[in-house]
Order: structure tokens, then sequence, then C-alpha cells
């Protein structure tokens, strides 16, 4: 399905532009709809990284191309986020780092470098990793899922077209039929689009059920300058409930560390002992102002 031409685009080199972005827009619109399908299995994805990060486990995204690239983009957002460490959400593309501004598309084709590769970060039983191909037939990240099933981690495979051999190696297949790309086998649109989306859902939701979040609102956040400082002190305020100044006092007497604010205002203990809690529930703010 992901390299059938689109009916709806055959003259796209005779359109307008408004033309072109208009057919674009309505292809786009198909994506969360097809998502909507999906949201059983991935919600046993983010259950199973949830229940490895519990663990000490992490989440590791493999894929190559324009897959490998979005599994690096939301594993690059998830310290500065969620105040993770960067060992806890990795990623794995195919032709290294380089790949990741340079095709590197002939590595895709090579299930020993797949293995290989994943061999190198090796998963265990406390790990997930997560398989992207659009296709669903990419040899190197199926083999790279194979390698780490083998090893006794959990896997969770993402394509575009049903019945994928990455969702048959999988524990968890989660297959979402886009339909034919805008422009034919240009796999970055709506493929791209949804395959995004989808790590959005794995990661948000899985800090979410681990405590990483409290509300609504980033209380991890790592207050690296002067933009998220202050959203540091406004997540304070309205939290705790506090004025702007008490906010910031709090947060100079716990080391510009967002949760130990939080904690220390929250159950009126000292810094020592918001850290000691924390430290014991694992980063998890709520269990920690509880104690």
């Amino acid at each position: 399905m992901t390299e059938r031409r689109n009916p709806a685009t055959e003259n796209l080199d005779s359109m307008g532009a408004l033309e072109i972005v208009s057919v674009m827009n309505r292809e786009d619109a198909v994506v969360p709809r097809r998502i909507r399908r999906a949201l059983p299995q991935i919600a046993k994805a983010v259950d199973l990284i949830a229940e490895g990060f519990v663990r000490g486990g992490r989440l590791i995204y493999v894929g190559t191309g324009t897959s490998g690239r979005i599994g690096a983009l939301d594993a690059s957002e998830c310290p500065p986020t969620f105040g993770t460490s960067p060992e806890k959400v990795q990623f794995l593309i195919a032709g290294g780092e380089e790949a990741l501004t340079h095709a590197t598309e002939a590595s895709e084709d090579s299930a020993d470098l797949g293995r290989r590769d994943m061999a190198r970060m090796r998963p265990g039983k406390r790990d997930v990793i997560v398989g992207l191909a659009a296709s669903g037939f990419t040899p190197y990240t199926i083999s790279a899922l194979q390698y780490a099933k083998s090893k006794g981690a959990a896997t969770v495979g993402i394509a575009c077209n049903r019945g994928s051999q990455l969702g048959k190696v999988a524990d968890i297949s989660i297959e979402v039929e886009v339909g034919p790309e805008v422009l034919t086998g240009s796999s970055r649109l709506k493929a791209g689009t949804a395959q995004k989306l989808i790590c959005n859902m794995l990661t948000t939701a899985a800090m979410a059920r681990v405590g990483y979040v409290s509300s609504n609102l980033m209380v991890n956040l790592i207050l690296k300058n002067q933009k998220l400082e202050q959203r540091g002190i406004a997540i304070l305020e309205t939290l705790a409930e506090v004025d702007q100044v008490t906010a910031i006092q709090t947060l100079q007497k716990a080391g510009m560390k967002l949760p130990v604010a939080l904690v220390m205002l929250k159950a009126n203990v000292s810094r020592a002992e918001a850290a000691r809690r924390l430290g014991k529930s694992k980063g998890n703010v709520r269990e920690a102002i509880k104690g």
C-alpha cells in the first residue's frame, strides 16, 4: 500500500500551489482516523514500556531512513521534556548517526547489520524495543527486533501496511494503513506522520504512567534557560498553590531542580527528604509527595 500510486494526485505536476497543499491536507487528515483503529494496540505498548521503565529498563527505537530519524527525534526529546537520562530512551538507526543528516538507504537491506547494531545495545529482559518501518518489511529493522527478542526483550512493531513481516515478529503489532502517499512511495509523508504521532503517544503516555508528569505539567523539566525557568516557576505556583516569590525561593533551595522543589512544597519537607523520596519512588513525583 505504501508503494501504490494515489489516484487523487496523478496530476500533481500540473497543479497550482493551493491545489497541491489542499490535496496534501485532505490526505493528511486520513492519518489520525486510521490511528484511532490501532489505539488498543498502542495502549498495550504503552503499558509494556511503562512496566519496563519501572523495572529500570530502556525504550530503544530502531529503524532506517525516515523511520529511524523519527525514532531518533522522539528519543532525543525525552531528556529535556521528562528529565530522563539519555540512556532511558535511545535510538538505533541504520548507518549510524551520520544517517540522521545523510541518506544511507542501502544499509536498510542488511539483516546482518541490524543484528550487529542491536547486539551492541545489549538488549535484555527489562528493555522494550520498538521497530519502525513504513513498509513493515525492512530487513535491518526486522533482524534487529528478532535479535532483541532472542535476548528476552519485549518488542513492538510499527508499520503502515497490514500483515507486515515486522508485525509478525513483534510481540505487539501496531499497523496503521494510511494509504498511498501524495508523492508515490514518499513515506516521509503520511506514513512518517503516523509513526511520529504514535511515538508521541508511546513516550508521553508511558512517562505519565510512571509519574514523570503531574496533572498535565512537565514536573521533571530541566530548567536550562530563562524560558524554562519561568515555566518551572509557573508549574510550582499552579501545583503547590504558592506565590511567585515562594516558588522562586524554593527552586533556589532545591538547587533549581523542579521535582525536588515541588515535593518540598507539597509534602512540606526539606530538600534532603524530598530527594530521598524521589530516589525511593524512582522519580515518580506523585508517589514521592505521598511519601
